[in-house]
């Protein structure tokens, strides 16, 4: 649609191609800002891919989707600070960074153990 604006409104389209490829690049749909032909080749596999389970195999805290899945749905994988419990999470690019596991699960102090770095404190509690 902005491709088929006219040249009079030449200043509309290009705040509007800049917001939108902000917002794609934001979520990490697209790798750059630099023009609207990246938004053609977007599909609806680059969106699914950008879900918190698929995010969490590409991180090897999940050997597959489905134990992603189920990890999600049990709640022992947080956002930030909150505890995410729907695996269709949309995950932006700002905070794909903070995603680990919740401090008391089960599996986040099994890997603890399996690297030998849980704290002899976390044992006492």
């Amino acid at each position: 649609r902005l491709r088929d604006l006219g040249p009079a409104s030449a200043a509309f389209r290009a705040r509007c191609a800049a917001a939108l490829l902000e917002k794609l690049y934001g979520l990490g749909l697209v790798n750059s800002r630099q023009s609207l032909a990246v938004c053609e080749n977007l599909s609806a596999s680059a969106f699914c891919r950008r879900r918190l389970p698929c995010l969490l195999v590409k991180l090897r805290m999940a050997q597959n989707l489905r134990h992603a899945v189920t990890f999600v749905e049990q709640g022992h994988v947080r956002v930030g600070p909150e505890v995410v419990t729907d695996p269709a999470l949309l995950v932006p690019r700002a905070v794909e960074d903070f995603i680990t596991w919740v401090d008391a699960s089960r599996l986040r102090q099994k890997v603890l153990d399996y690297n030998q770095e849980r704290d002899d404190f976390d044992l006492a509690a």
